[in-house]
């Protein structure tokens, strides 16, 4: 089997599957619940890679794959949907917890309405409510440099630009 057709099935049957399913509930979980999704990710690249069992990975992943880490992963599909939702392309229920500081009453003067952030919904609870989307999806968003954050970007230019920021911010 060629690099390419491993690669092919492997995307197919194992990355889009399990990995990249569903991974935005991971958000916010702990090292020991990612661990094993990461585990499976460095599985996959050294089918592809031909690689051995103990053979360092993390490098082959980033130069030859040019994949993210299952952590960078769930905060690139949260800032995607983010995104989705600002261009009014996502359910309303989701566009509905995406609300620009501008729009908001009473906060148009302030300084992160000039910067296009969200407004960060206010939690009680750490555990569950910093998990949720209303905090995480604005978090994320807010953190973003301001040239990701141009409404005017088409999705597909946003998608390019976002996984250049995020590998910059794993391998710098």
């Amino acid at each position: 089997m060629t690099q390419e057709a491993a690669k092919t099935m492997v995307h197919a049957f194992i990355i889009t599957s399990r990995i990249d399913y569903c991974n935005s509930v991971m958000y916010g979980a702990s090292t020991v619940h990612i661990r094993p999704l990461q585990n499976v990710l460095n599985a996959a690249a050294r089918l592809i890679l031909c690689k051995r069992k103990y053979d360092r990975i993390t490098a082959a992943i980033r130069h030859s794959l040019h994949w993210l880490s299952v952590q960078l992963r769930i905060d690139y599909k949260l800032c995607v949907l983010v995104c989705t939702c600002l261009h009014q392309a996502a359910p309303v229920y989701l566009c509905e917890l995406c609300i620009p500081d501008a729009s908001s009453t009473g906060q148009s003067h302030l300084r992160s309405a000039v910067t296009e952030c969200l407004v960060i919904s206010y939690c009680r609870t750490k555990n569950c409510e910093q998990r949720s989307f209303s905090y995480s999806g604005p978090t994320l968003w807010n953190s973003l440099p301001l040239t990701l954050r141009d409404k005017s970007m088409s999705l597909s230019q946003f998608c390019s630009r976002l996984k250049t920021e995020m590998f910059c911010r794993a391998y710098n």
